[in-house]
């Protein structure tokens, strides 16, 4: 089982070093050595951490208070938006990740969908491509 580094797995988490070091002194992961003697967390901990991060409201509210059948919502900000007279192509910024998303333009006008603007991405993929890094 692999073990990941501070930094490594604070990147795969999208929080600062510092967030993984607080969490091991809080107890919430247990950290370990690597094979080159660095602090670190074993693999397992860290998917098990990653998905009770992944279970935290993206946008502060109350767990439950909303129910939506999509299990992936990734926070962003809206940083263009480009709008026809029917459909508008909304582009979001959510940690280092860039989304882009189609709706209609009444949709867009709707929320209120401008540069600027803190939005939610709610994805609900029926054939997602996993692909391990060489």
């Amino acid at each position: 089982m692999p073990t990941y580094r501070y930094a490594e797995a604070a990147h795969l988490l999208g929080v600062s070093d510092d967030t993984i070091r607080r969490w091991v002194e809080q107890g919430r992961v247990m950290s370990t050595r690597t094979a080159e003697g660095h602090a670190g967390i074993e693999g397992r901990a860290l998917a098990a951490l990653a998905r009770e991060v992944a279970e935290l409201p993206a946008d502060g509210a109350a767990a439950g208070s909303h129910r939506v059948s999509a299990r992936n919502h990734l926070r962003g900000i809206v940083t263009k938006v480009k709008r026809d007279t029917v459909m508008a192509q909304v582009e979001l910024c959510c940690g280092r990740y860039r989304m882009v998303s189609l709706m209609s333009r009444e949709a867009a006008d709707s929320l209120g969908l401008d540069p600027g603007v803190v939005a939610v991405a709610s994805i609900k993929a029926t054939n997602v491509v996993v692909e391990v890094p060489q």
